[in-house]
């Protein structure tokens, strides 16, 4: 029980009546109220009321979703609250009668959200008492998926998609039609446009059914945060690229799977038509470890399959902490289209190229610009590998892996 601001005003009041009554009328009078404001608590601890908490079973991380706690029976003047809990938070947490909250996951995972809370005043407004609900939820925070089939809807619809997979500059023919100034010189049909007189072009398909495979580094280099401490990690954002990958690669019917590791495998799906939501439920717990990651053990799980493109998600620093990588990356880039993901660290990238008046800034300036350096260098050297690199600021980077995706498929690189 407690007690509320009416009792303290109550007692307040006492305390000035003293001035001008007798010292025990006003002592009784503060007695009185103390037993009436007890009174009041238990007569509002009767009848617990029965909470329902709505939450969603499945929340993107970083976007806001809809979380109720309704009482069995209606009671205006009932306080409801919801706690929140570490990376996840409640906005608009506290309402009287009905509670509507938004909710927003920071990290990803499952997540318990305790039973909400109900506050009854007693009917003389001077006592009152918290109720505990009975039951919470689990709330399962997946990568961002809903920015991810926004991708996946931009490249459907300006790729035509059709069952046999859309236009482009592909290797299945589809039909003849006039030459656009935009058409690839490979694309023209000289038999047609030497019987026609004009020049014509062959429209080609891009091929449907090919294979995606999605490679997600969870080791210690993953646990890095983003824009500073307390900041998201490089895992996040890493997971939502490949969300946004593996969802356009759905809706472009073809296969798409995934392979996350560090010293070993730790989870796989097998590349299968529309799995993209498999692969983000299946990731969507992941959490590293601080180990270093054995490139070389998950380039070999890929195994002999036929070509596909292979995004993997990792960090790019100096060559001898990337010498691993570089040593296992021909074991993929000879068959397959590899491309390598890394984040670009907005900070450093602000320290490299701002202007500097500080010596001390200036100092740290150059730091940012050895160690953008030493990045470039091993870009590079996976460039001269046969791989793809690919780096791009944290909100930048799932857009930016959906396109490299689609410009290997126009380019029948997969």
């Amino acid at each position: 029980m407690s007690p509320t601001p009416w009792l303290g005003a109550g007692l307040a009041i006492c305390a000035v009546l003293a001035i001008v009554l007798p010292p025990s009328l006003c002592a009784g009078l503060a007695v009185a109220l103390a037993l009436a404001a007890l009174v009041d608590a238990l007569l509002a601890r009767r009848r617990p009321p029965r909470l329902r908490l709505d939450a969603p079973a499945v929340a993107p991380r970083g976007a806001p979703v809809a979380v109720t706690v309704v009482p069995e029976r209606a009671e205006p003047g009932l306080l409801l609250r919801l706690a929140a809990v570490p990376g996840v938070e409640i906005e608009g947490g506290e309402g009287h009668g009905r509670l509507e909250a938004r909710l927003v996951a920071r990290r990803r995972g499952r997540h318990a959200l305790p039973a909400p809370a109900a506050r009854r005043t007693g009917p003389l407004r001077l006592g009152r008492w918290d109720h505990a609900g009975v039951e919470g939820a689990e709330v399962h925070v997946l990568p961002d998926y809903r920015g991810a089939h926004r991708l996946a809807t931009l490249a459907r619809s300006a790729g035509g998609i059709r069952s046999r997979g859309p236009l482009g500059l592909g290797t299945d023919f589809d039909h003849v039609r006039d030459y656009a100034p935009e058409d690839d010189v490979r694309q023209v049909n000289w038999r047609a446009t030497e019987r026609l007189g004009r020049p014509m072009s062959n429209q080609l398909r891009v091929e449907a059914d090919r294979d995606v495979l999605l490679l997600v580094d969870a080791g210690r280099l993953a646990d890095a945060p983003v824009g500073g401490p307390g900041g998201e990690r490089l895992l996040d954002v890493w997971l939502d690229a490949a969300a946004a990958v593996a969802a356009t690669a759905s809706a472009l019917e073809d296969h798409v799977g995934a392979i996350a590791y560090d010293v070993e495998v730790r989870r796989r799906v097998a590349p299968r038509r529309r799995g993209g939501d498999a692969v983000v439920r299946a990731l969507h717990d992941l959490e590293s470890r601080p180990l270093d990651s054995d490139h070389a053990r998950a380039f070999r799980a890929v195994g002999g399959a036929r070509r596909a493109f292979v995004l993997l998600l990792t960090d790019l620093l100096d060559e001898a902490a990337a010498r691993p990588l570089l040593e296992a990356a021909p074991l993929l880039a000879r068959r397959h289209a590899l491309c390598v993901a890394a984040v670009e660290e907005p900070r450093l990238r602000a320290l490299a190229t701002g202007a500097q008046e500080v010596p001390l800034d200036a100092l740290a300036q150059a730091v940012a610009v050895d160690v953008r350096a030493r990045r470039d260098a091993v870009a590079a050297r996976l460039r001269a590998l046969g791989a793809q690199v690919l780096v791009a600021p944290p909100s930048a980077l799932p857009a930016a892996a959906v396109a490299a995706y689609l410009r290997a498929k126009r380019r029948a690189a997969l």
